[in-house]
C-alpha cells in the first residue's frame, strides 16, 4: 500500500495523486489518500471527488503506522530519514529520481511538481482525471465552441496571489506584459486563434484583456466548479498558462501532440526562484516566456 498526503488546491492534489498513483501502479499495490489535512480552518477542501480517480482513503491507524508522531518527530524525520524509512518527505522542488524506485508500504509527503514522477502512466492519469459527470448547459456550449475553433486557453491566476501577503511573497501574479507577449508570440504560430480566458478574477480579466479578439471570457463556473474550467481548458488546442498548477494541468491534460504551451519563466517571486532549480517543472516542448 502507498499512502499519499493531499494538501493545497486542486492542482497540487492532482500532482500528489499522480506521483502516488504511478508508484502504486508500478508496484501493483493499492494507493490510499491521506486527506486529514484538508477541510480544516485555513486549508483547502478535498477536490478530487469529481474525477474518475481511485478514491481510497487511508484510515487513521494506517496513517499512524507510517507517520512520525507530532511535529517534532516529523521534523527529525526530515533530518534523519533512515530512522523513519517509510515516511518519505520531498527533499527539494526539482525532480528526485529516488522516488521512482521506492518500495511498497511508504507514505509520500510533498508536492511532486514534475511530470517525471508519472510520465510513464500518462494515459492512465488522463483517463482518471476525466470528470465523472457529462458536460451540460453553458459548459457544453463552450466545449462545442472550443472544438470548432483554433482555441487557445489563457489562465489568469489572481486570488490569493494578490490578496494573501505570504502567498504573494512566494508567487505573485503574472503581469499583463507576460500575457501580451504570449499572445503576440502565439499569433505568429496559430492562424485565426480564438482565445478562451479563464480567471478567478473575471472582472480584472475583462477589464484588462478586452482588446483581445476574438475572445470568450469563461465565467460560468464559480467556487466548487473549478473542475469544469479545467475540463474546458484541456479541450483547447493550445495554452497560455499562469504560474499556477491549475493551468499547468489544464495544458498537460490536453493529449494533442501538436499543442503549443506557453508558460511563465518567472514561476515564483524572484527571491524565491533564485534558490530553486525549475527545469523539471516544465514538460519538454513547453515554451517559457
Amino acid at each position: 500500500m502507498i499512502i499519499t498526503r493531499l494538501s493545497g488546491g486542486l492542482g497540487n492534489q492532482m500532482f500528489q495523486y499522480a506521483a502516488g498513483r504511478r508508484l502504486a501502479h508500478v508496484l501493483a499495490v493499492e494507493l490510499k489518500l491521506d486527506v486529514t489535512w484538508l477541510g480544516k480552518p485555513g486549508n483547502r477542501a478535498y477536490s478530487l471527488e469529481n474525477f474518475n480517480v481511485r478514491e481510497n482513503f487511508a484510515s487513521a491507524s494506517e496513517i499512524a503506522a507510517v507517520v512520525p508522531k507530532g511535529r517534532l518527530e516529523q521534523a527529525l524525520a526530515k533530518k534523519w530519514p533512515k530512522k523513519w524509512p517509510k515516511y518519505i518527505q520531498e527533499k527539494h522542488f526539482h525532480f528526485d529520481p529516488e522516488i521512482l524506485n521506492l518500495h511498497d508500504d511508504v507514505y509520500l509527503k510533498g508536492y511532486w511538481q514534475s511530470e517525471k514522477y508519472f510520465s510513464d502512466i500518462a494515459a492512465i492519469l488522463r483517463g482518471e482525471f476525466t470528470v465523472k459527470t457529462p458536460l451540460s448547459g453553458k459548459n457544453k456550449e463552450l466545449s462545442e465552441t472550443i472544438a470548432s475553433n483554433q482555441s487557445v486557453s489563457i489562465h489568469i491566476r489572481r486570488g490569493d496571489y494578490v490578496t494573501a501577503h505570504k502567498t504573494k511573497q512566494v508567487h505573485g501574479a503574472c503581469g499583463l506584459d507576460y500575457y501580451f507577449r504570449c499572445v503576440d508570440y502565439l499569433k505568429q504560430l496559430v492562424k485565426n486563434a480564438h482565445f478562451f480566458i479563464f480567471s478567478d478574477d473575471p472582472q480584472w480579466a475583462g477589464d484588462n484583456l478586452k482588446q483581445l479578439c476574438p475572445a470568450t471570457f469563461v465565467d460560468c463556473n464559480r467556487a466548487g466548479k473549478d473542475y469544469e474550467d479545467l475540463r474546458l481548458m484541456s479541450r483547447c488546442n493550445h495554452h497560455i498558462i499562469a504560474n499556477s498548477t491549475f493551468s499547468w494541468w489544464g495544458a498537460w491534460l490536453n493529449p494533442r501532440e501538436d499543442k503549443i504551451v506557453l508558460a511563465p519563466r518567472q514561476w515564483f517571486d524572484k527571491n524565491t526562484q533564485d534558490s530553486m532549480k525549475m527545469d523539471d517543472l516544465f514538460p519538454s516542448g513547453w515554451i517559457l516566456l
